[in-house]
């Protein structure tokens, strides 16, 4: 009544109604605060955690860079020693960087499209599309160990698979993994085969392509590769930038076939990044001098992975994608 009294009844409900809102904001601003802590409180373990397993471990690996150390006797401080000595001295620097540009280059390319084309072709209405869509995945859940194994069998000279379908065809017998020129193409197959989590994302981006974009293509007269290009293929950039990505940086960390076939071999033309650092870290037991190689190959990502972003933020993250 004393609110009334002075103020018009109009302007004291608005005032009523700005006080209720007033405390309604107030409630929710300490309900949010309340939340946030609960938030910051749940992502202690996460965050202690990828501290422990990953950025201390990364900081202890530039550290041990600069030291001369077997992982027996005391660490001797050596500064840039080690990255001298890389650059300048070492035997398997260049043939390194070489043959893991390669391989990433090739497998990144084949593994991409081979994902994209396997996609397109489960995304169809063909008769048992779910049985082949756990056909092409297996490859990729199946132990390394095996797979490289089994494909030692098909490429082995004189009683593999593929030489013996090329005898039966007239063509001489390949040496594959003995053959300095035919060594990265060999291992780039596996690579490709096994790329199944690429096609299964490939297959997720491929179903949430809008239907009506291609129904009003055709009835505008479009053909089948119209459609792909000008409709698919922009639906799905974000997709073929994570794949392209998450390939690059599995391709250029690629050691197990290495270690499992060639061992570095032949001619030093599968001498990867990833082994070298293996074979001066546990073979030779120069950890040091092997963490110094992991800081240079951990740039040597990060600038492939920068560029990446780079040379696709226009065409990914632009409003018009």
């Amino acid at each position: 009544m004393e609110v009334a009294g002075i103020y018009s009844t109009s302007e004291a409900k608005s005032m009523k109604r700005a006080s209720g809102k007033r405390k309604i904001r107030t409630s929710q601003s300490k309900y949010n605060r309340k939340e946030e802590r609960c938030a910051y409180l749940c992502l202690i373990p996460a965050f202690l955690g990828i501290t422990f397993i990953s950025y201390l471990p990364t900081i202890a690996v530039f550290v041990l860079s600069l030291f001369s150390y077997n992982g027996l006797s005391t660490p001797e401080f050596v500064g840039l020693d080690n990255y001298i000595r890389i650059f300048t001295k070492d035997v398997y620097f260049a043939s390194a960087v070489k043959a893991t540009l390669l391989y990433a280059f090739l497998a990144v390319i084949g593994a991409v499209i081979y994902s994209l084309v396997i996609a397109l072709i489960l995304n169809m209405d063909i008769f048992g599309r779910t049985i082949f869509r756990s056909i092409f995945f297996i490859p990729y859940l199946l132990p390394a160990i095996g797979v490289f194994k089994g494909w030692q069998w098909l490429y082995e000279q004189n009683y593999g698979l593929f030489n013996f379908i090329f005898r039966m065809l007239g063509i001489p017998p390949q040496r594959f993994l003995d053959s300095p020129r035919q060594v990265i193409p060999a291992l780039v197959l596996i690579a490709v085969w096994a790329s199944g989590n690429l096609i299964v994302i490939f297959l997720a981006g491929l179903q949430n392509v809008p239907t009506v974009y291609k129904e009003a293509a055709q009835i505008d007269g479009a053909n089948s590769w119209q459609r792909f290009w000008n409709i698919t293929i922009p639906c799905i950039k974000p997709i073929i930038f994570y794949n392209v990505l998450t390939a690059l940086i599995t391709h250029l960390q690629v050691v197990n076939p290495a270690l499992a076939l060639t061992n570095g071999g032949p001619a030093k033309k599968s001498m990867f990044l990833s082994y070298v650092i293996y074979m001066y870290g546990f073979e030779k037991n120069k950890l040091g001098y092997a963490a110094a190689f992991s800081v240079i190959f951990f740039v040597l990502v990060g600038i492939f992975t920068i560029v990446l972003f780079v040379t696709q933020k226009d065409s990914i993250f632009s409003d018009e994608a």
